[in-house]
């Protein structure tokens, strides 16, 4: 890619709004030389973008067929394929499993309550006629719940099936569970880029940790969840597209698995230390780096410029580049983010 386009004044000119995701604010899309889609591709498969990618750079495709299917609905709640009904907790703005009954007791019983969905069934093409992909932002979509712990989580309860990864009396079944479950979102992935064939990447859900420490060992993960990780990164990557993973909780310990399983993304939460994570694998990873936080009520613009020029001037770097991801909170007001850009902008040009 040409890179040596200097940067302009008129750069920052906003050209249109674009919808806030999840009921986020609008956010502005500015004439870039080029667009923010181009940008994502650049930092993923050459790590040298042309500015630090944004939030709102990039979006999630969320859409109703696999939400209402395989991942947790919304406010009106859902039963999902396997027959688990998932509740809306208005407080988190979120659904969880209706408590109580769980669909296994013992992961040895999959085989014969857990079936498949046949996804060839599905209206893919009606759903892509609802579901239009804005051509200007990199579009992932986003798969809630994921296929392994959170989904084995979905079936058991959280106790049971963090037992059932240690039990030497459960451990084949969780493999044979993860590798049906891994099958199926290799077909999914297909549909995906057959009926959206613009769509630039997959985001994978599956939270590992707590505020304070990782849910299993390392030695676990890499028996149990990395060798299935590798095999679904490894069908997106034969696809042409990237592959980012969101694992919320004190993750920072399991870097190497999320690295060895293939995936070229992950925005860690703030309990994890991005920089260092950074600082460590950021060749390897692409990771998005929380920046310093400050009051804006009580910061200067100027002030507010200068941290921007100087997270820039940290992370961007060709070959390991970060990302400045949505975990900033509101540190990422209009003066620090655009400082970023333009600071990236003329340092990934030179």
């Amino acid at each position: 890619m040409n890179r040596r386009i200097p940067f302009v004044q008129s750069e920052l000119r906003i050209i249109d709004m674009l919808p806030g995701f999840r009921g986020r604010p609008d956010r502005p899309l500015r004439n870039t030389p080029v667009t923010p889609r181009e940008n994502i591709a650049a930092l993923f498969f050459d790590k040298h973008p042309y500015w630090l990618p944004l939030p709102g750079d990039s979006t999630m495709m969320i859409d109703s067929l696999y939400n209402e299917k395989l991942g947790r609905g919304g406010p009106g709640g859902v039963t999902d394929v396997f027959g688990i009904q998932w509740e809306w907790i208005e407080a988190v703005g979120g659904s969880i499993v209706h408590p109580g009954r769980p669909l296994l007791d013992n992961a040895n019983e999959w085989k014969d309550k857990i079936k498949i969905p046949n996804i060839d069934e599905w209206d893919w093409e009606g759903e892509a006629e609802k579901n239009k992909l804005d051509w200007r932002l990199s579009t992932q979509v986003s798969f809630v719940n994921g296929f392994w712990f959170e989904r084995l989580v979905s079936f058991m309860d959280f106790a049971p099936a963090a037992m059932a990864l240690i039990d030497d009396d459960q451990k084949d079944a969780v493999k044979s569970l993860f590798a049906e479950m891994t099958y199926l979102a290799c077909k999914l992935v297909d549909k995906y880029c057959e009926y959206w064939p613009s769509l630039d990447g997959f985001n994978i859900h599956d939270d590992w940790g707590s505020q304070r420490a990782p849910f299993f060992s390392q030695e676990v993960a890499e028996e149990l969840f990395v060798p299935y990780m590798k095999e679904l990164t490894d069908h997106i990557h034969s696809k042409g597209r990237y592959v980012t993973l969101h694992s919320c909780g004190c993750n920072q310990t399991r870097i190497k698995c999320f690295i060895d399983g293939g995936f070229d993304g992950w925005e860690p939460q703030t309990m994890n230390d991005s920089h260092k994570l950074w600082n460590d694998y950021g060749e390897q990873i692409c990771i998005s780096v929380l920046p310093y936080q400050f009051d804006p009520e009580k910061t200067s613009e100027d002030e507010q410029r200068r941290y921007g020029r100087e997270y820039a001037e940290c992370y961007s770097i060709p070959g390991k580049p970060a990302q400045l991801g949505l975990y900033g909170g509101p540190t990422l007001t209009d003066a620090f983010v655009e400082e970023v850009y333009i600071q990236s902008r003329k340092i990934f040009n030179r």
